[in-house]
């Protein structure tokens, strides 16, 4: 069977681990060729190493321009012109209200969750043009649609509500050259980090205030990354996908 990602050439960042580790293990197994990134080369380099010569692994800083452009380069001259980016590489920054939040902590919290999605479209739609149109899905936290307790702090709730701008206005500017963007918005997903943040009695006490009673898995989201990726949602973009179990439904 032809796999729904075939021909496909991704590049997904924060991958080597967690969800990005599952979504390049997922679109690998769908056909796609990927180009996967994180800052923890070696979590990543082990990861490559069990995928085959359909993934190749790069360290890269998300929030470095100079470095985009490297990543683009490296996925179009090992593979060809980029068809998928998924930005997923972010991170909570420290639990901390806004007014004991150090300026440097919400100028990383920016750079790494909101300036890198904005760094990894402008450097990957000039390939997506190249390849005649492509899928841009951006991973951004149910913090970014509703503000919610357990949001680490301001920061985090303001660049995860800054990919929803950033995604439509790529879908409205790029949607004449076949280019198209979403954004998906996890609630409750046992993740690596997840897991750091939250024992095993407050997991539980998390998955009870879910309508479908457990959190999230990783496959969860990887299910609704790969669909955002193929043609089957050809005439999706613009658009915000909540997959939180029904917890913002509340």
């Amino acid at each position: 069977m032809v796999g729904r990602l075939e021909g496909k050439i991704a590049i997904i960042t924060g991958a080597a681990q967690g969800m990005g580790a599952a979504h390049v293990r997922r679109f690998v197994a769908e056909g796609a060729q990927v180009l996967f990134t994180d800052i923890n080369a070696e979590a990543g380099t082990s990861l490559a190493a069990v995928l085959g010569t359909n993934a190749h692994f790069m360290q890269h800083d998300v929030a470095s321009e100079a470095a985009w452009i490297g990543v683009v380069a490296e996925a179009e001259n090992r593979f060809g012109p980029v068809s998928v980016l998924v930005n997923n590489a972010g991170i909570l920054g420290p639990g901390a209200l806004a007014a004991d939040l150090a300026e440097a902590d919400f100028n990383k919290v920016i750079a790494i969750n909101q300036t890198a999605v904005f760094l990894g479209s402008k450097h990957v739609i000039p390939a997506m043009i190249r390849a005649g149109g492509g899928s841009i899905v951006n991973i951004s936290s149910i913090s970014g649609i509703v503000a919610i307790y357990g949001t680490p702090n301001v920061a985090y709730a303001a660049s995860k509500f800054a990919v929803r701008g950033i995604t439509k206005q790529v879908a409205i500017e790029y949607g004449g050259h076949g280019i198209r963007a979403n954004s998906v918005h996890p609630g409750y997903i046992r993740t690596p980090m997840m897991t750091a943040a939250l024992d095993e009695e407050q997991i539980k006490i998390a998955s009870g205030s879910v309508p479908i009673k457990r959190v999230g898995e990783v496959e969860d989201v990887s299910n609704l990354v790969v669909f955002l990726a193929s043609d089957e949602s050809g005439f999706v973009t613009g658009t915000e996908h909540i997959i939180d179990g029904g917890l913002t439904a509340l």
